[in-house]
């Protein structure tokens, strides 16, 4: 059940944030860029604040 919340709440991030660096530019390679940089910085920090 951890582990599934902090995937979940990792994947809320990196979509706001992909979403968010999509909107200025109109550049899919630099959303899906952000979007999964953020998620990979995410998981660990979301793991030690809900565990």
């Amino acid at each position: 059940m951890h582990a599934a919340v902090v995937f979940l709440g990792a994947v809320i991030i990196g979509l706001v944030m992909g979403s968010l660096m999509f909107l200025p530019d109109k550049s899919v390679p630099t959303a899906v860029a952000a979007g999964l940089g953020s998620f990979g910085l995410s998981v660990p920090v979301l793991h030690k604040l809900i565990g």
